[in-house]
């Protein structure tokens, strides 16, 4: 489907192919659950979205990488080179790194404002060298450059019926509530990694600290404090998906369905982490197969029905156009246009 998508896209350098095609890899990887909300766009804007992805994974693998030896000192090093070629390939230069190239050509396509790459990567620094944070609005600053303005970048790409300032909160909010669930599921790792993304502030209200949290992580023992903390924060987290849920209306049609599924399996992970006993400290939260591909199969039926509806009315003005234009002869069927059909599968 690679090539399909990217002949859509009208991308045809061998070498930018490349790019593109690096980066659905990243996608299909490690964006399980997004990698297939994806596959419920028009096949001529999936490229654009994996080259988003692809950026972003490859500058939380040089922050958060696990596997690696690297100090923290090579990690901002290799964070600096990094912004260097973003800057470069955003100026208009041949980027070694092929992720920069596929977001390069992504940006100048759909004209996404450079600030949002430049404030994700001040997000990405900060991961370095900051552990925790006092308070939700501390954690939103933070929030900004590392969910909220993915979901800006994502608005160009995905198109809207209002103006895009209408709808560039709702996206906003998406983005952080997307993360703040990626927090909730991953508490244990990130503690591993020396980091806490539940403000300090939720902790005292509920009378534990940091060091309860390591404590219940490194001996498998459970805190019905810490229970408490997890439950408040997915209930702050499903108050910014309700916030965000007004936002996928004002989308384009060929579009809502993938942020629907996105939306839908990602707050299910919530219900995942509530059924398990909030015992994110000691297992990964997962949506079950079935319900993922249940919701799958909803977005996709959604996805055909708009489909279908751009191509009845393509076709049905393409007749009136043609019945216009030869009154004397009898009305014809005329394929829809390339730009109309975008979304066939």
């Amino acid at each position: 489907m690679t090539d399909h998508e990217l002949d859509a896209a009208g991308i045809h350098d061998p070498a930018l192919r490349a790019a593109y095609t690096r980066c659905r890899g990243l996608n299909a990887r490690h964006g399980k659950t997004y990698f297939l909300a994806t596959r419920l766009l028009p096949v001529g804007r999936r490229p654009a979205v994996h080259a988003l992805y692809g950026f972003a994974r490859r500058a939380d693998d040089i922050v958060d990488d696990l596997d690696t030896t690297a100090t923290p000192g090579e990690r901002a090093r290799a964070l600096l080179t990094l912004e260097a070629q973003l800057e470069a390939g955003l100026r208009g230069a041949r980027a070694a790194e092929p992720v920069i190239r596929a977001l390069a050509d992504t940006a100048g396509r759909y004209g996404i404002d450079h600030r949002h790459f430049t404030d994700f990567l001040s997000s990405m620094r900060s991961d370095l060298t900051v552990g925790g944070y006092a308070s939700y609005e501390e954690l939103g600053r933070y929030m900004h450059g590392s969910a909220a303005v993915i979901g800006l970048q994502m608005l160009p790409v995905l198109g809207t019926v209002v103006a895009r300032e209408e709808a560039a909160p709702h996206a906003a909010a998406l983005g952080v509530a997307f993360q703040l669930t990626n927090f909730l599921r991953d508490v244990g790792e990130d503690l591993d990694r020396g980091r806490l993304y539940l403000p300090t502030e939720l902790l005292a209200a509920h009378g534990v600290d940091r060091e309860r949290f390591e404590w219940s992580r490194s001996t498998g023992l459970r805190d019905s404090r810490i229970t408490d903390v997890v439950r408040a924060a997915a209930a702050h987290n499903r108050a910014v998906y309700r916030a965000a849920l007004p936002g996928i209306a004002m989308l384009a049609p060929v579009s809502r369905p993938c942020i629907r599924t996105a939306f839908v399996l990602y707050s299910g992970i919530l219900d995942a982490i509530e059924a398990d006993g909030y015992a994110v400290l000691h297992r990964r939260a997962v949506v079950p197969r079935r319900r993922r591909a249940v919701v799958a199969l909803d977005g996709l039926v959604r996805a055909v029905a708009v489909r279908t509806v751009r191509r009845s009315r393509a076709d049905a003005d393409a007749d009136a156009a043609v019945g216009s234009a030869e009154p004397s002869r009898p009305a014809r069927t005329v394929a829809a246009p390339a730009s109309v059909r975008e979304g066939a599968v």
